[in-house]
C-alpha cells in the first residue's frame, strides 16, 4: 500500500514539475516576444522621426507658425497651416471646432480611441529674440512653445500615418485654441471632441529640464488655479475728517485680505500645498475722501480637486463675513471668461505608466525624471475630468542655443532638436496604448 502511495507521489511531482516548466517556458517566450515587438516598434518610430527631411519639415512648420503668432480664438492662419499639412498627409479632420480648433483622426476608425493634444495660441508679448524667424506681429509672440507643440503633433501624425498598418485603434489628434486663456480645452470638450475616447496624452516643453529629458509623476501633478474678484459697497462717499459718519470699504477690504491669509495657515492641512493671493486692489483716487466702494481680486491654487472646491467656498465666506463686520456688503465672483477656473491635473496611474514607458522607449530610461508637484496650471485638466490621461514635461534646456529662458519671457527660445523627440513620443504613446488595449 505504501509503495502505491509513494508511486503516486512521484507521478504527481513529475507532473507538477513538467507543468511548472511549461508555464515558465511559455511566460518567458511571451516576454521575449513582447520585448522583440517593443524593440521593433521603437526602431521604426525613431527611424521615421529622425530622418533629415522630417526635422527640416517640422522646423519649417514651427517657424511659419512662430512668425505669425495669433492670440486665443484668433488662430485662423495657424489652423490653416495645420490643415494644409494634414491634407498633404492624407489625414481626415474636422474644422472649425471651438472657433479655430482642428480635430483629426488616424487609424482603423474603430475602438479603442486614444487622443493626443497640442495647443496653438500665442501670447501678447513683444519678442526680444533676434533671429531669422522672429515674430512679424508687433506685441504678439509664441513665448510658451505652442508653435512647437503643434509642429510636434503634426510630426506624430506623420509617423502614425506611415505606420497605420500597425494601428488597430483610432488616434484622435486635437489641435486646441486658447490654452493661455484657460478655456480652450473646456470649449473643445463642450464640442464633444472626446466622444468615444478612452484616454488622452499631452506634453509641454520646459526649459527647466535638459534637452530630451522627460519629467512627470503619477497622481497629483499640476495645481488647479482659480481667480476671484470682490466688490465691497459701503453706501456713499465721505470726508475722512468726519469718518465717524461714514462706513469705510477700505478698512473692510483690508480686514478681508488679512483674513484670507489665515485660510491656508490655520484652516488647511499643512501637508497639502495651497496658495491664496490677493494681487489687485482698487479704491478711491482722492487722499481726503473715503470711497463708497473697493474692488480687489487674486488667485487660489491647490492640487486636490476636493480641496480646490473647499478653498473657493471658504474664500467667499471669509470675504462676506469680514465685510459684514464692517457693516458693508460684498459681491464675490469666481467664474467668468476673463477669470477662468482651471482644475488640477492628476495623472491617471495606468495611463501614466503607458506614457512613461513610451517616453522611455524614445529618450531612454536614464532621461526619465520624477517631477515634483508644480503650482503652474494647464487647461489640459478639462480633458482629464472626462477621460483618464497623462501629461508630461519635455526638456529643452541648452545653453549653447540660448534655450534657457522660462515660458512667457520675451527672450523665450527653444532648441528645435526637440521636435523629432516630441513627435516620436506622441507616436509611441498612441502605438503603446494600442498595444496595451489589444492585449488586455
Amino acid at each position: 500500500m505504501m509503495d502505491k502511495i509513494n508511486h503516486m507521489r512521484v507521478i504527481l511531482l513529475v507532473l507538477f514539475l513538467f507543468h511548472s516548466t511549461c508555464l515558465s517556458f511559455t511566460f518567458q517566450h511571451n516576454n521575449n516576444e513582447s520585448s522583440n515587438q517593443t524593440s521593433s516598434l521603437k526602431n521604426q518610430i525613431l527611424e521615421l522621426a529622425n530622418t533629415p527631411n522630417m526635422l527640416k519639415w517640422m522646423k519649417s512648420i514651427r517657424r511659419e507658425i512662430h512668425e505669425y503668432p495669433e492670440l486665443a480664438y484668433e488662430e485662423f492662419k495657424t489652423s490653416s497651416v495645420i490643415r494644409r499639412e494634414l491634407d498633404k498627409l492624407g489625414v481626415v479632420y474636422q474644422w472649425p471646432v471651438a472657433k479655430t480648433g482642428v480635430v483629426a483622426k488616424i487609424g482603423s476608425g474603430f475602438p479603442p480611441f486614444v487622443a493626443l493634444r497640442a495647443d496653438m495660441d500665442a501670447l501678447p508679448i513683444q519678442e526680444l529674440v533676434d533671429w531669422d524667424h522672429k515674430s512679424k506681429v508687433d506685441g504678439k509672440m509664441h513665448a510658451c512653445a505652442h508653435d512647437a507643440h503643434s509642429a510636434m503633433l503634426l510630426g506624430g501624425a506623420k509617423i502614425l500615418q506611415e505606420m497605420k498598418d500597425k494601428l488597430k485603434a483610432t488616434v484622435v489628434l486635437i489641435f486646441q485654441p486658447a490654452e493661455e486663456r484657460g478655456v480652450g480645452a473646456k470649449d473643445m470638450v463642450a464640442e464633444n471632441v472626446l466622444d468615444d475616447v478612452e484616454a488622452i496624452f499631452g506634453l509641454h516643453l520646459m526649459p527647466e529640464y535638459p534637452l530630451g529629458v522627460v519629467a512627470t509623476r503619477p497622481g497629483e501633478f499640476l495645481a488647479g488655479c482659480g481667480s476671484f474678484n470682490a466688490k465691497i459697497n459701503c453706501g456713499k462717499v465721505g470726508l475722512e475728517g468726519i469718518s465717524q459718519r461714514y462706513l469705510d470699504p477700505v478698512l473692510a477690504a483690508s480686514a478681508s485680505v488679512i483674513s484670507l491669509q489665515n485660510i491656508v495657515s490655520r484652516e488647511m492641512d499643512p501637508l497639502e500645498s495651497q496658495v491664496v493671493s490677493v494681487s489687485v486692489i482698487n479704491a478711491g483716487s482722492d487722499h481726503n475722501v473715503i470711497p463708497d466702494s473697493v474692488t480687489f481680486g487674486g488667485t487660489y491654487r491647490t492640487f486636490n480637486p476636493k480641496s480646490f472646491i473647499a478653498l473657493r467656498k471658504r474664500i467667499g465666506e471669509v470675504i462676506k463675513g469680514q465685510v459684514e463686520v464692517h457693516r458693508c456688503s460684498a459681491e464675490v465672483e469666481f467664474f467668468g471668461r476673463e477669470q477662468p477656473t482651471v482644475p488640477p491635473i492628476t495623472n491617471d496611474e495606468r495611463i501614466y505608466k503607458i506614457a512613461r514607458q513610451a517616453s522611455s522607449m524614445i529618450v531612454g530610461e536614464e532621461n526619465i525624471k520624477l517631477a515634483p508637484t508644480l503650482t503652474g496650471s494647464e487647461d489640459f485638466a478639462y480633458y482629464m475630468e472626462k477621460v483618464p490621461g497623462a501629461f508630461i514635461l519635455l526638456g529643452i534646456k541648452n545653453e549653447e542655443t540660448g534655450s534657457i529662458h522660462p515660458g512667457h519671457s520675451p527672450h523665450f527660445f527653444i532648441d528645435e532638436d526637440v521636435l523629432p523627440i516630441g513627435a516620436a513620443i506622441h507616436a509611441a504613446f498612441a502605438l503603446s496604448y494600442n498595444s496595451h488595449s489589444t492585449t488586455s
